[in-house]
């Protein structure tokens, strides 16, 4: 089996630690792994497969010799860094929003559209976090229905925002005061997602709209989005709308959902059996249910889906990615 050298930048953080945890789950063969983060953590150690890599600084030279770079630091760092990666010979795939409306780069869930990075250029963008848990239920059903509207309403975990996120949940919960969100986020929800936008948006509610079109291939789909931060932890919640160009049967929409790769419909509402946060803590999946015809609109469909933001919806989608680029190059190659 091919070995393969990885650099993984701001590897200290939340998702550079989720990279390295996904690395070691999946049945890629890591010859070697580079680390990088801000100059205080210079000198920090790390355990990758049981062995301590101390985390490093960037610095140009840094990426030569690598086949693969995973980058969460920042849209700033992204946009200085991964093309001085790419340059020096690494794929890369970035988890900021710096490349993902790039024409020249690819936007992908591996699931959907892989094959996106043949035509592109060798920096890869992962998508937002709730976009990619809302696109994979909705790849399958515009296939067969061809999707015309879609709404969102996303209810999404403070894990979200990083560990500032996390630590200001935890620090309301304790009673305290919170320093990062405007509001107490262990006492409500806040509807408010990063930076406000034009007519009433906010960035993160664009990012989707934006995002869900270039993934679908759908430059002229209609998309909106509504962008809920809520006290949860871990694990983002998606309610979706979808109008259909075509009738469909609720029996056919879960039998296209049930064999799509990476979904799992759980769906008995009357036994209590439907997406909640704890589902997707430890695994890679999208949980969708609460599946349902809309009683208020034609060919239209009302489900909810859940996934792990942390991990599908940014580590191991970009994993992902590298795990199919590498099978697609070595069967090539056979």
């Amino acid at each position: 089996m091919k070995s393969y050298r990885f650099a993984i930048v701001g590897a200290t953080g939340l998702v550079g630690r989720t990279f390295l945890k996904v690395l070691e789950e999946e049945k890629i063969n890591v010859r070697e792994i580079r680390l990088f983060a801000s100059p205080k953590s210079k000198g920090k150690k790390l355990l990758f497969h049981g062995k301590e890599v101390e985390v490093d600084i960037l610095q140009k030279g840094c990426f030569q010799g690598c086949d693969f770079a995973l980058f969460s630091a920042g849209a700033s760092v992204s946009k200085e860094w991964a093309p001085v990666a790419a340059k020096e010979g690494a794929l890369v795939v970035d988890n900021s929003s710096q490349w993902r409306m790039d024409s020249n780069c690819a936007l992908i869930v591996p699931e959907i559209n892989i094959e996106d990075y043949k035509n592109a250029s060798r920096i890869i963008a992962n998508p937002n976090c709730s976009t990619i848990q809302s696109v994979l239920p909705l790849k399958p059903l515009e296939d067969a229905f061809s999707l015309t509207r879609v709404t969102y309403t996303t209810f999404q975990a403070v894990s979200g925002s990083g560990e500032k996120g996390i630590d200001d949940y935890h620090r309301c919960l304790e009673g305290k005061e919170p320093q990062f969100y405007p509001y107490n986020i262990a006492k409500t929800c806040i509807p408010e997602i990063d930076i406000p936008m034009e007519e009433g948006y906010t960035k993160e509610e664009i990012k989707m709209v934006n995002e869900t079109r270039k993934i679908l291939h759908h430059p002229s789909l209609k998309v909106s989005a509504t962008c809920v931060r809520v006290p949860v932890e871990v694990g983002h919640g998606v309610s979706i709308q979808a109008e259909f160009l075509k009738p469909f049967t609720i029996e056919k929409v879960k039998e296209l959902l049930s064999s799509f790769e990476g979904i799992k419909v759980v769906d008995d509402l009357p036994h209590h059996i439907y997406p909640v946060s704890t589902l997707a803590l430890d695994n890679n999946y999208v949980y969708v249910g609460r599946i349902r015809k809309d009683l208020a609109r034609e060919n239209s469909l009302l489900f909810y889906c859940v996934a792990n933001n942390v991990r599908k919806g940014a580590a191991a989608n970009a994993v992902q990615i590298v795990e199919k680029i590498i099978h697609e190059e070595e069967t090539l190659h056979v």
